[in-house]
């Protein structure tokens, strides 16, 4: 299993970037280490609805001038080297 998964959202009100991990014990965790982010304007950790989701994702808020796409190649890259460094130690 994966630990995460990401997808984006295009709201009409502002675009966002859901992110659903395995195991929701992370979701503190992943939220600080994805504060770092200058694009990221908030991010909430929110309950999920509908079928085959997580009980919880973490949703990214991005600053207007941000780029969806480039934001989630840069958060799913930062996730995966943030996975891996946490299997090492």
């Amino acid at each position: 299993m994966l630990p995460f998964r990401s997808e984006i959202r295009n709201s009409p009100s502002q675009p966002t970037i859901k992110i659903f991990l395995s195991d929701e014990s992370l979701d503190e965790r992943i939220k600080k280490h994805l504060e770092h982010f200058k694009e990221v304007e908030s991010i909430e950790i929110r309950e999920s609805v509908g079928q085959n989701r997580a009980n919880e994702n973490i949703t990214v808020f991005l600053n207007e001038d941000a780029d969806l796409d480039k934001m989630k190649q840069a958060i799913d890259s930062s996730l995966w080297w943030y996975f891996e460094e946490d299997l090492v130690d």
